[in-house]
C-alpha cells in the first residue's frame, strides 16, 4: 500500500480540498479489496446499513449508486481493511489533526447506465460538524468521464458553511445554497483502479452518470477527527444511541467509531 503522503500532497489538499493518490493499492491488494467488498455487499442483500432494517428502495437515488454502509461491522475481511491504522494516519496527515476515527465506510457502486451523483457536501449529513472531516475514495475499477468519475470544486471547503442539499434529480441544487460557487471551474478526476482520492467533508463534489453497460465500483470511508462532538443529527446512529446523546457530547464510542490512529499512540499495521 502506498500509504505515505508527501508535503506537496498535504499542501495541495489544504489548498484545494481534495488530492489524488495514484497507485494506492498494488495489484494483489486491489484484488483483495475487490474480493472483500464483493462478498460484504453480496452478504447484505438490500440492507444498506449494518444492524439496521434500512432497505434500498427502487428510486432515483438507488440508480445513482448502490450504497452499503459500515461493511467493517459485519464482514471480517472489511474490518481488517478499514481498521488499518495506515489509512487513519494518511487522513490525519492530510487534515493536519491529531487523531482519526471511522465515521462510516460505504461501498458506492454506480450501476450500468446509472444516474449522476448531484453536487453535495458530506459533513453536513453526519452527526458531527468539523472543518477537518475527510473521506477516502478508492477506485475498484478504472474511473473515467464515461462511467461516473468524481468532480470537485477546488477550494470550496474554505467558504462552505453547513448548508447542504439532498442528492436528487436536479444535480445543481447545491448552487442554490452556494450561488458564489456557480462560476467555479470543476475539476474532473479520472483514475485507474487501485488509485484513490481524499476529500474534505466540506468540499463540493459530485460524479457523472455511468454511460456504460458496466458497474463502476468504489469503496469509501469517512473519517471523524478525534474529539468531535454530537450535533443532534441521527445519520447512521441507532435510536438507542441517539437516546443516550445530548448535543455537545463527545463521540468516542470505539464500538461505533473506532479510533484507528492518534499521534500520541503507536498504531499497529493490520495485515491483509
Amino acid at each position: 500500500m502506498n500509504a505515505r503522503v508527501t508535503d506537496e500532497q498535504i499542501q495541495f489538499y489544504q489548498d484545494n480540498g481534495f488530492v489524488v493518490i495514484e497507485d494506492f493499492l498494488n495489484a494483489e491488494e486491489l484484488e483483495t479489496w475487490r474480493q472483500h467488498v464483493g462478498e460484504a455487499v453480496a452478504n447484505r442483500g438490500k440492507r444498506k446499513l449494518a444492524g439496521a432494517d434500512w432497505i434500498e428502495e427502487d428510486n432515483y437515488y438507488a440508480r445513482v449508486f448502490a450504497q452499503r454502509i459500515n461493511l467493517w461491522q459485519d464482514h471480517e475481511g472489511m474490518r481488517r481493511l478499514m481498521l488499518d491504522g495506515r489509512l487513519g494516519k494518511m487522513a490525519a496527515d492530510l487534515a493536519q489533526v491529531e487523531g482519526m476515527r471511522i465515521w462510516h465506510d460505504q461501498a458506492l457502486i454506480k450501476p450500468p447506465w446509472g444516474n449522476p451523483t448531484g453536487w453535495h457536501l458530506d459533513n453536513p449529513y453526519w452527526s458531527f460538524y468539523s472543518r477537518d472531516a475527510i473521506s477516502l475514495w478508492v477506485a475498484l475499477d478504472d474511473v473515467t468521464r464515461d462511467n461516473g468519475c468524481l468532480y470537485f470544486l477546488p477550494g470550496s471547503q474554505k467558504t462552505a458553511a453547513y448548508d447542504n442539499v439532498s442528492i436528487g434529480s436536479n444535480i445543481g441544487d447545491l448552487f442554490t445554497a452556494y450561488p458564489e460557487w456557480s462560476k467555479t471551474e470543476a475539476v474532473s478526476v479520472e483514475i485507474e483502479a487501485g488509485s484513490c482520492t481524499f476529500h474534505n467533508g466540506l468540499c463540493g463534489h459530485g460524479a457523472g452518470a455511468n454511460m456504460t453497460p458496466y458497474h463502476r465500483r468504489a469503496m469509501t470511508c469517512a473519517y471523524m477527527p478525534d474529539g468531535s462532538t454530537f450535533n443532534g443529527q441521527q445519520n447512521i446512529l441507532s435510536d438507542e444511541q441517539i437516546a443516550t446523546y445530548q448535543i455537545g457530547d463527545l463521540l468516542d464510542d470505539d464500538a461505533q467509531s473506532p479510533l484507528i490512529y492518534h499521534r500520541s499512540k503507536p498504531y499497529v499495521k493490520l495485515e491483509d
